[in-house]
């Protein structure tokens, strides 16, 4: 598409909003800052502006309210999320389509980034990079570890499984495995106890994530345990994408689908557990789908205890805030509301007004023998 020949008066009137999930970590926000202009870079005739959807400021709102004052009247809002789960299938257009409602603001809601050749290609440039640095390493001999966030939707969570053999295949690595860091199971401590059991003398963790954060620094750490009991073999770690140049061009493809009205800026719901009988989660078809981040939208203020990287720290401050959350076997566990990552709340703030309880649905494997029960805290380790 061909920018310099849209209208003027039409780009002054829409705008992209680039809406985020948000981190208590600093490093995590300066990297989503650092990726939104590079899309600006990309759009010079059109405000790009960000929000959050928890934990950080602006929100998605505070963005919207800046667009609106600047009398715009049309927001593109682009998902910064891998993957369709519950923050891009519910969380955000529920937030857009009621300020919407409310504002008369035009909002046209396109895809997660999703898999696409781009983000396969982002994902192989990580995983090469590590061949780069260790020239003894030979891709047929080492195993491939993907580390997902972790979903209680399935068709997410099957999502990293496909990234994960689309790398092992494109590289020509000997083996691969996916993990998860939360919610689901396996989660990497579990997972990896099964892999160093293939023989493998090389394994290479890639952590699938946008950005740094908790999940980033819980990943290495529940990596070093197993590390520490497998001294013969090397546990190499991979950064995870942030503004690699194939993730910048998978938001210039969201963009465009809709700015081109090419009207395939849809996403997949075919393996949608609110939209397919899916077995397993059949209760799940049809059921409400509304925001459930209300009470955590625009808690701005940082953790403290990041240097600038997560270090983990917050997770040893809520053991000792949540001991009646004791695992009756024996050590410490975060427990599911902890794997989802929104610890951070109960210790930095503490609110006086009432909270509106949602009805969440009750993952059925959130009790796997691999899942979030074997997620130890910093202070067993």
């Amino acid at each position: 598409m061909n920018l310099d020949n849209l209208d003027s008066k039409l780009n002054n009137q829409v705008a992209i909003l680039i809406c985020g999930h948000g981190s208590r970590n600093k490093l995590a926000i300066t990297e989503f800052q650092e990726l939104t202009n590079l899309i600006q870079k990309r759009y010079p005739n059109f405000l790009v502006e960000y929000g959050f959807l928890e934990f950080a400021k602006p929100s998605i709102v505070d963005a919207l309210d800046k667009l609106k004052d600047l009398s715009i009247k049309k927001v593109i809002a682009i998902p910064a999320m891998l993957f369709a789960a519950g923050h891009v299938k519910n969380d955000i257009p529920s937030l857009l389509m009621n300020y919407s409602s409310k504002t008369g603001i035009e909002i046209i809601y396109g895809r997660e980034l999703g898999i696409n050749n781009l983000m396969i290609s982002a994902a192989c440039e990580r995983v090469k990079d590590v061949f780069k640095q260790n020239n003894n390493l030979k891709p047929e001999e080492s195993l491939l570890v993907v580390v997902g966030r972790g979903s209680s939707d399935p068709d997410a969570n099957s999502n990293v499984s496909k990234i994960t053999r689309m790398i092992v295949e494109g590289i020509g690595l000997g083996w691969g495995e996916t993990v998860f860091s939360g919610v689901t199971f396996p989660l990497v401590e579990p997972g990896l106890k099964n892999v160093v059991r293939l023989g493998y003398k090389n394994i290479i963790i890639f952590p699938y994530f946008l950005f740094s954060g908790v999940l980033v620094t819980r990943i290495k750490r529940q990596s070093d345990l197993v590390a520490i009991n497998n001294p013969n073999i090397s546990f190499i770690h991979a950064k995870y994408l942030s503004s690699q140049s194939y993730v910048v061009e998978t938001f210039v493809e969201r963009i465009e689908e809709i700015l081109n009205n090419e009207g395939n800026n849809f996403m997949n719901c075919s393996t949608c557990k609110y939209r397919s009988n899916l077995f397993g989660f059949e209760k799940e078809v049809g059921m409400v789908q509304e925001s459930h981040h209300d009470h955590v939208e625009g808690l701005g203020i940082s953790c403290d205890l990041c240097d600038p990287e997560c270090n983990g720290a917050c997770e040893i401050q809520n053991s000792n805030h949540n001991q009646e959350k004791s695992n009756s076997g024996g050590g410490l566990y975060l427990e599911q509301e902890y794997v989802e990552a929104h610890q951070h709340e109960h210790n930095h703030h503490h609110h006086n007004h009432h909270h509106h309880h949602h009805q969440h649905s009750i993952y059925p494997n959130s009790k796997h023998p691999l899942g979030p029960v074997t997620l130890r805290l910093p202070n067993e380790d």
